[in-house]
């Protein structure tokens, strides 16, 4: 299928475009194009892979124009270019709307005008019922993906999404906090104990969006099954694989716009979903402006199904989280070398 084809990241030099194009390279795949504004990173991924496949634009998606230029030639994109840090896009939420609601636009509108083939939206559980600013700017994303595939001729483009949890080891998120905390000899801080996360890893957030990419038509939004562990699990297996078991941890209580548990799929959603075995379609809604739909008729089932949330997914307890931690990269470095001494 990528047999002599070029591709976009947009995004591409953080922790989900490292790890796709890792898997892109062992192909025959013509070209892979890595969109995003930062240069430095840019400059660290030409030097690491030192590749003549990977080409490198600047630019940003806030700029019509530059997506539009980086967007000509190309036949698949991949769209993870994000604020993704709850902080930041709490504190700064028109940013968040520039990025990721009408930078999305900007691209999904380049896509079409370029006939690019497929297109793969990546959003966030945070999506599904949002509380903070950066879940609101990604709900209204994929809002915007449903839009823009309305009217498509799916023989010239798809777009279509995916929407996953946090992705573990990756940049900013809990566990590399942990670890650093440890190796500092300063108290791992919990927000609370029995708040619950789903556990993806790198691998599994990169296989959904190839599943998306296959099988995805337009409006379409795929999620992985995943299972989920309390904060306090993580600690627990962190510090056992660590060899801490006494080091301190303190709770700090829960931080604003955090959630006691995060929701892959509400329940509207649940209830006209498609299960695939390991993984759920939700068609697009694509009710028009015909107000007698919305308010006259409506939908008995969604009454009988619930959410699909970190709460009533599969628990894993210390011993399994801690096998599925050791398939990490970030942790085989962790365990297989690094100096565990405390500083100071």
């Amino acid at each position: 299928m990528f047999k002599g084809k070029s591709i976009l990241i947009s995004g591409g030099t953080g922790s989900f475009g490292n790890a796709v194009l890792k898997k892109f390279l062992e192909s025959d795949i013509f070209e892979i194009r890595i969109f995003s504004r930062d240069e430095k990173k840019q400059d660290e991924m030409r030097r690491k892979y030192n590749n003549p496949k990977i080409k490198f634009y600047i630019g940003d998606v806030r700029d019509y124009s530059s997506v539009l230029n980086a967007t000509r030639g190309v036949d698949y994109i991949f769209h993870a270019a994000a604020l993704k840090q709850v902080p930041s896009c709490e504190f700064h939420p028109m940013e968040a709307v520039k990025t990721n609601i009408i930078g999305t636009d900007n691209l999904l509108e380049a896509a079409i005008q370029n006939g690019v083939k497929r297109v793969v939206c990546l959003s966030t559980d945070k999506a599904a019922y949002p509380v903070n600013a950066m879940g609101i700017s990604k709900a209204m994303m994929e809002k915007v993906m449903v839009a823009k595939s309305r009217n498509l001729d799916s023989s010239k483009t798809i777009i279509c999404g995916t929407r996953y949890g946090n992705v573990m080891a990756s940049r900013g998120s809990v566990i590399p906090l942990f670890v650093e905390q440890i190796k500092s000899n300063l108290p791992i801080t919990i927000t609370d104990p029995e708040m619950t996360r789903f556990m993806m890893t790198l691998d599994d957030a990169v296989g959904l969006v190839l599943y998306a990419f296959r099988n995805g038509n337009n409006g379409d939004l795929f999620v992985q099954k995943s299972p989920s562990s309390t904060v306090k699990t993580l600690a627990n297996a962190i510090l056992d694989i660590m060899k801490k078991p006494n080091h301190e941890v303190k709770v700090i209580g829960t931080r604003h716009g955090e959630k006691l548990y995060e929701t892959l799929l509400s329940r509207e959603e649940m209830a006209c979903s498609e299960d695939l075995g390991q993984y759920f379609r939700v068609p697009p809604d694509l009710r028009d402006l015909n107000y007698s739909k919305f308010v006259e008729v409506g939908e008995e089932k969604i009454t009988h199904y619930e959410d699909y949330n970190s709460h009533n997914t599969e628990r894993l307890d210390q011993e399994n989280l801690k096998q599925l931690l050791l398939k990490l990269d970030f942790i085989k470095t962790v365990v297989g070398g690094e100096n565990l001494e405390t500083k100071g």
